[in-house]
């Protein structure tokens, strides 16, 4: 059975940081594009950053310089590291594994906030 577990979620100020982390088990992991979504209140679920099975990366605009995603296919494990957060991070957040086509979690909660 594919299991895509998050964690790392929660509260956090402006300006600081969280790593986010993706435990995949039930696939042959290496074999997979990884992802990170994000969904906010009242609107569309968008693609955060991806990294391919040769760890080739891509990031939305909003997120360039900010965050990191990386791959550790030995663990079986992705994570994306968000430095100097903002307001506008504030979502749920979900991994996903594609290989013709997609599993995801069940996503993890970060809310950006004074």
């Amino acid at each position: 059975q594919v299991q895509l577990v998050e964690s790392g979620g929660g509260l956090v100020q402006p300006g600081g940081s969280l790593r986010l982390s993706c435990a995949v088990s039930g696939l042959s992991f290496s074999y997979y594009a990884m992802g990170w979504y994000r969904q906010a209140p009242g609107k569309q679920r968008e693609l955060v950053a991806a990294i391919s099975s040769g760890n080739s990366t891509t990031y939305a605009d909003s997120v360039k310089g900010r965050f990191t995603i990386s791959r550790d296919n030995a663990k079986n494990m992705v994570y994306l590291e968000m430095n100097s957060l903002k307001p506008e991070d504030t979502a749920d957040y979900y991994c996903k594994a594609t290989h013709g086509f997609a599993y995801w979690g069940q996503g993890t909660q970060v809310t950006a906030s004074s």
